[in-house]
This record gives structure tokens, C-alpha cells and sequence, in this order.
């Protein structure tokens, strides 16, 4: 492979070859968990996950919690129980706290700011991550001014075409990326991402999705392989590649050397070591989940989640173990972009 240096100029012919050809999965893992090493060394950071409504406005084809999908089972949390899943997070060593939802009307800007600004009054030294989806720049602006330090918003393609065929004809391509460009604006720490073979999705397009990321320059990069849930219109498509996914995570460390790239509760769902594959194919982030155990199993965006059973501590201590296994040490950090440059070399 030829030498790593202004990684934005790598042809559309280089990165066909790498995303399609099997063969290079090695190739491209030994790069980016070298480049990885290079900036971050061994170390893991874990970000508490709090998924705390499944109720969600959007019929998105391909989700589990989609709202015609009457087979689920919804709960919601308040304010005080997300509060607490902060608190236990602490205890057990997490400085960065993911809230999660459906996009929920339920819950107004005055209740999550409540949130964001208990969780940093109790716990000045972490970092507090939001994924509600496309909200009016004024809520962003005002979780930011609370306390919120990112933001997480997947736009899961960018072909505008690909996109219509993923969800229904009122979500809107345009806005899902105004939406990003907004939150880097206002100050976030932006994730963006996208899904690996979801149906009607070509090379082409994930082409597309790579030079968006360029332009975009996220702070975070979240990417899993397409898994079916059975409650949907995609029910009969079959999940993504796993060795496609793992190369994907490589090309993303590779073109965006200084990004936090998580392994996905997704990698290991279509494989037990999926995670661990995950950190060695250039990824740096793991996400275990601080839910209530009572409410796991109903947030299923897809079939056969993984950890729907296993208590907080039980799930950090596992994960603990695994990665000391497989060659890197999980931290207690908020887990900052180290460098902004994106042409290092190595």
C-alpha cells in the first residue's frame, strides 16, 4: 500500500478496490492500527450509553423503533432515572455519558437541558454526548449552552437517491445534513456515520459517504454493518458484511488518523469477537450500555442485540477483560480528539 500522507486526495478508484476487495482486510487493519498507535497507543475509551426512550416520531424502513411498528414494547425514562444512570456510570469509572433516544416529542428542551445541567453540576469532570436526532438549531444551541459537549447525528447515507429509499417521503436528505453543519457551527463535538450494505446501497455510495465525511471533518465516526429487524418493510434483506465492515473502519482511521472511532455494539452482535476485531481493525472507542437492564431488550434497532442482559458493572468488567486480551487497556478519560490534522504521516 502506498505511503500515508494528505489522505483526502486518495483517488475514487483507490478506495473502490479497498472497500471491495476482501484480500486487503489485513492490509488495511495492520495501517490503521498503526496509525491509531501513533496518536492514541493502546488505549480504549468508554463512553457510558443511556438509552432512554424508544418512542420515536420517524418510520426510518429500517429500524426496529420505527413508529408503525406496533410489536414494540415502549418505555421512556424521566429525567431523574437518566440522572442516576449517570451516577452509577460514575461510580464505576465512565466520564462520558451517551443519551440516546428515539426522536421523542415527549421530552422538551427544559427536560433534557435539566438533565445536562444535574449530570455536570454532580459531575463537573465528564463529558456529556447527545443522539436525539434532527432538533431546531435553537434546541442545539441552547443543550450547548447547558453543558452538552457533542453531539452525535449518523446521516447513514449521503445518495440523496439512496436516502428515499430508506426512509418515507416526509424525512428530508437536506435537512439531516444541515442539521450536522449546524451542530459544528454552534461548537459540538460532531459524530457523523453511516451503515455498511444497507439495502439498495452500492460502492459508489459509500464512496459518496466517505468524501461527505472529508468535507464534514467530524470529531467522531460511528459505522456498523445493516442488521435486519424483523418489524420492518427491509425485513427480508440480509444483514451487512462483517469483513466489509471491519475494512470500512480501517479506511475511515485511515483517511481521518486523529477521529474516535467506536466498535459498534453492532460488530458484535454479527460476531462474538466483532468488538475486539473492531479495536484492531483501527477503531478506539467502546460504548457499554448504562440503561436500566428492565429496558435493554426494548430498544432493538435490529434482531439478536447483544448485552440486553448484563448489568452495568457486569458489562464493563467483561469488556475490561476482553480488550486487556486483545492487546489494548481500556481508560478512564473523557476521551478528547487528540490532533485535528487529517494528513498526518506515518
Amino acid at each position: 500500500m502506498e505511503h500515508l500522507k494528505n489522505t483526502k486526495y486518495y483517488s475514487d478508484e483507490i478506495l473502490k478496490d479497498w472497500i471491495e476487495n476482501e484480500s486487503l482486510n489485513e492490509t488495511l487493519a495492520n495501517r490503521a492500527d498503526t496509525i491509531r498507535r501513533n496518536i492514541y497507543g493502546d488505549k480504549v475509551y468508554v463512553r457510558g450509553l443511556i438509552e432512554f426512550s424508544n418512542f420515536c416520531k420517524n418510520d426510518c424502513f429500517y429500524c426496529g423503533i420505527r413508529k408503525s411498528n406496533k410489536n414494540v414494547e415502549r418505555y421512556r425514562l424521566t429525567p431523574q432515572e437518566i440522572i442516576d444512570c449517570a451516577d452509577i456510570g460514575y461510580k464505576l469509572g465512565f466520564r462520558t455519558y451517551v443519551m440516546q433516544g428515539g426522536e421523542d416529542t415527549y421530552y422538551t428542551d427544559d427536560m433534557i437541558i435539566e438533565v445536562i445541567e444535574t449530570v455536570k453540576d454532580k459531575h463537573p469532570d465528564t463529558a456529556i454526548t447527545l443522539s436525539l436526532g434532527e432538533k431546531p438549531y435553537q434546541s442545539y444551541k441552547r443543550f450547548y449552552e447547558a453543558g452538552a459537549d457533542r453531539y452525535l447525528l449518523r446521516e447513514e447515507t449521503s445518495d440523496r437517491k439512496h436516502y428515499s429509499k430508506l426512509h418515507p417521503s416526509y424525512m428530508s436528505f437536506d435537512n439531516r445534513r444541515e442539521s450536522l453543519w449546524q451542530l459544528k457551527e454552534i461548537g459540538y463535538q460532531v459524530g457523523g456515520g453511516f451503515m455498511v450494505d444497507s439495502p439498495y446501497q452500492t460502492t459508489e455510495g459509500l464512496i459518496k459517504d466517505l468524501r461527505f465525511l472529508q468535507e464534514l471533518e467530524p470529531d467522531m465516526i460511528g459505522i456498523g454493518p445493516y442488521l435486519s429487524s424483523k418489524d420492518t418493510p427491509f425485513r427480508d434483506f440480509s444483514d451487512g458484511s462483517f469483513t466489509k465492515t471491519l475494512r470500512l473502519v480501517s479506511i475511515l482511521r485511515i483517511l481521518f488518523p486523529y477521529a474516535l472511532i467506536p466498535a459498534t455494539t453492532a460488530l458484535g452482535t454479527i460476531n462474538p469477537l466483532g468488538r475486539e476485531m473492531g479495536l484492531k481493525a483501527g477503531a478506539n472507542v467502546l460504548m457499554p450500555n448504562l440503561s436500566p437492564t428492565m429496558y435493554r431488550k426494548q430498544y432493538q434497532l435490529y434482531d439478536n442485540k447483544i448485552c440486553t442482559g448484563d448489568e452495568a458493572a457486569e458489562c464493563k468488567a467483561c469488556l475490561s477483560l476482553r480488550v486487556d486480551k486483545s492487546g489494548y487497556k481500556i481508560v478512564t478519560d473523557k476521551g478528547d480528539v487528540i490532533t485535528r490534522q487529517t494528513d498526518l504521516a506515518f
